[in-house]
């Protein structure tokens, strides 16, 4: 390693803090364009293509951003400025050039079905207004929300109808009529919502028609038995009742994002095993195929074996089995008759 006088050091020393310490004042044949709104500057000098051949590319580039960057710096200092939380904040203009979207323009809302029907019918949207006139308190109130005018729950009187059943508490029918009204509105504007997306709708327990189908029935009891606090786990079968479909275990992809680093290890997994020249062998699962081989060949034998045992002429169809025949046999036994006693045949001499 060759020494350093100390000449060069004092003189890498001076540079680097000349460096540090350049002038903020920056000259060019050709004034900068700047955008201020958006901190952009546009440099139309061309650059001294000489000094970019000759000297290194990085420093001559740096360089030059260096100088464009000061230049937009001193132009946002002659703007007015403010203290905010002990920093010293300009305010921008409004900015002049048009920069490209990040992101595509977002799609017009499709239409709702109550829109289309509108606009079918010819209806025009009426704007009402917030206030209306109160017969009872003669005052003007609002027309929806707290304090509204006409506001039928604030009633501590209620009449009731001559069909209606004289012990119904009329208050409890009332709050129970206006909990199903903001349910069904709810309901609907989620089905907007689902149509406007073309998302199917999915049903939960039965649907609201007259008449239900097999498959709604069978999905309602699932349902039902699924939400109780063990998942289903204790509920009894009904009779006949078939398991319901779409039940199983669902398949797991791999995340698009996030961390790849266990996809990555499978994949150079795959790529060792396909490298080695020796095949990849799993001892256990060798293991347990010879052995199921071995179960499957002793059980075949057995079964071989036990159909060669027992007696000569014990299955019907074969000749000399029957009474009352002569078998070829030496030792064949012949039965005529309830109190004949069995002979053995003679052979010849």
């Amino acid at each position: 390693m060759a020494a350093c006088s100390i000449e060069d050091v004092l003189a890498k020393a001076e540079k680097d803090e000349a460096e540090k310490l350049k002038s903020i004042t920056v000259v060019k044949e050709l004034d900068l364009e700047f955008d201020l709104g958006n901190m952009l500057a546009f440099d139309k000098n061309p650059p001294d293509i000489r000094e970019f051949r000759q000297k290194n590319k990085d420093d001559f580039l740096r360089s030059l951003a260096r100088d464009n960057t000061q230049l937009l710096i001193n132009e946002m200092w002659k703007l007015p400025t403010e203290r905010v939380d002990e920093v010293i904040v300009a305010k921008l203009p409004e900015p002049t050039a048009r920069l490209p979207r990040e992101k595509p323009a977002p799609k017009p809302r499709p239409p709702t079905k109550w829109e289309e029907f509108a606009k079918l019918k010819g209806i025009q949207k009426k704007k009402k207004t917030n206030l209306v006139w109160d017969d009872v308190h003669k005052e003007w109130r609002r027309r929806w929300g707290y304090k509204r005018a006409k506001d039928d729950t604030k009633e501590w009187l209620i009449e009731v109808p001559e069909t209606a059943d004289p012990n119904e508490d009329q208050f409890a029918k009332r709050n129970k009529a206006k909990k199903e009204r903001v349910a069904k509105n709810e309901l609907n504007r989620l089905r907007n919502i689902a149509r406007a997306q073309k998302i199917k709708v999915p049903g939960v327990g039965l649907a609201p028609t007259e008449q239900q189908s097999k498959s709604e029935l069978g999905k309602a009891i699932h349902v039902a038995k699924m939400s109780t606090a063990s998942v289903g786990k204790f509920q009894e079968r009904l009779p006949k009742e078939k398991a319901p479909k779409n039940t199983g275990k669902k398949r797991k992809f791999q995340p698009l994002i996030g961390d790849f680093s266990s996809e990555k290890q499978k994949q150079l997994d795959i790529l060792k095993i396909m490298d080695s020249k020796k095949p990849r062998l799993d001892i256990n699962k060798a293991v347990n195929k010879q052995m199921r081989e071995e179960d499957m060949e002793s059980a075949s034998k057995k079964k071989k074996g036990a159909g060669k045992k027992g007696r000569k002429g014990s299955f019907p169809g074969k000749k000399g089995n029957f009474p009352g025949k002569k078998g070829k046999g030496a030792g064949s036994v012949v039965k005529s008759g309830k109190n004949r006693k069995p002979r053995m045949k003679q052979g010849k001499r």
